[in-house]
């Protein structure tokens, strides 16, 4: 959902009564505000960003698949399930995503009169491999730790930086002379980071994250198709032992299972928004036997297909 004029509007008044004494989580949320005046997630002009807002907590999670980036929350706090591990973020911690992850997440502190609000960088690993040569000229200290998901304290550089990068948005000129900049201060801080060494991997073709990334990406481009997991393993150019222990490693999960929450969740959303019915959408994802679906889908989002799509129509909830 993009944003409109009224939100910019909102957001240059909101910047001119600042005070240049206020704490940088309370300014940050009050931009946050600005550009996501209800609930939801927008996508905002600079690229990459987009901004959340939830007035209520989540009853149950809300299984999406996440893309690299980097979120910070301004207000509340949320927490993510990647596979079997748990990681719980708020104001006074980051979190970033290094591949593209199927995750349940659930906001788990919010109210109407204090809302959960947060700011989300994508990030691009063309970009990472870029400033990594400036930020490390002598080549990176090695990296025992291949996990995709790094929570780490707040930093408040990045914090600060990524108020400058919402108070861009008031601007149109400076939208596109200053928001590249202060987009950029956000990358080096992070990378700058106690974390920042590990965020690196992304960038860097012979990393295990960037193969676990590449596999990843054929996954997502073709998760309806048969795999196997050996032809997978070579286009990464791993044994398949190998590729089996960094898959894990970094996802915390099987490719296989990897695969089968992307097929689940596509279904998921082609019975939402386009009336298919499960068996049709149990085809179209891949699935050759109906019962099956149907019993993995239950286990997976907790009551069967017809049941389930029926309630998240009644509840119109939004996406987080």
């Amino acid at each position: 959902m993009k944003t409109n004029g009224k939100a910019a509007a909102f957001a240059r008044r909101a910047f001119q009564i600042a005070s240049p004494n206020e704490p940088d989580p309370a300014k940050l949320a009050r931009l946050i505000a600005a550009y996501a005046p209800h609930d939801g997630s927008f996508e905002l002009r600079v690229p990459d960003l987009h901004v959340s807002r939830f007035s209520r907590i989540n009853g149950e999670c809300v299984h999406t698949l996440r893309l690299p980036s980097l979120c910070v929350i301004a207000q509340g706090a949320k927490t993510v399930i990647v596979g079997q591990e748990v990681y719980q973020y708020d104001p006074s911690r980051m979190i970033v995503f290094s591949v593209a992850l199927p995750v349940a997440a659930q906001v788990t502190q919010a109210s109407y009169s204090q809302p959960y609000l947060s700011l989300k960088l994508d990030l691009d690993p063309r970009k990472i491999a870029e400033l990594v040569l400036k930020v490390y000229p002598h080549g990176l200290p090695p990296v025992q730790e291949r996990n995709a998901v790094y929570v780490a304290p707040a930093d408040q550089s990045i914090l600060s930086a990524s108020t400058r990068l919402m108070e861009c948005l008031a601007q149109p000129s400076d939208v596109e002379l200053l928001a590249p900049l202060a987009k950029d201060e956000i990358l080096i801080r992070l990378l700058r980071s106690p974390i920042g060494v590990r965020v690196a991997q992304m960038g860097f073709a012979e990393s295990s994250v960037h193969r676990v990334a590449k596999a990843i990406s054929w996954l997502r481009s073709n998760f309806s198709q048969p795999m196997k997991v050996e032809d997978l393993a070579g286009l990464v150019h791993m044994s398949l032992s190998s590729f089996h222990e960094h898959f894990k490693s970094v996802t915390s999960m099987s490719p296989l299972h990897y695969q089968k929450m992307l097929r689940l969740q596509e279904a998921r959303r082609l019975m939402l928004s386009t009336m298919m019915d499960a068996g049709a959408a149990s085809q179209q994802v891949g699935y050759l036997s109906a019962s099956q679906f149907s019993r993995e889908y239950s286990r997976f989002f907790g009551s069967a297909p017809t049941k389930d799509i029926a309630r998240l129509r009644n509840e119109d909830r939004p996406y987080i």
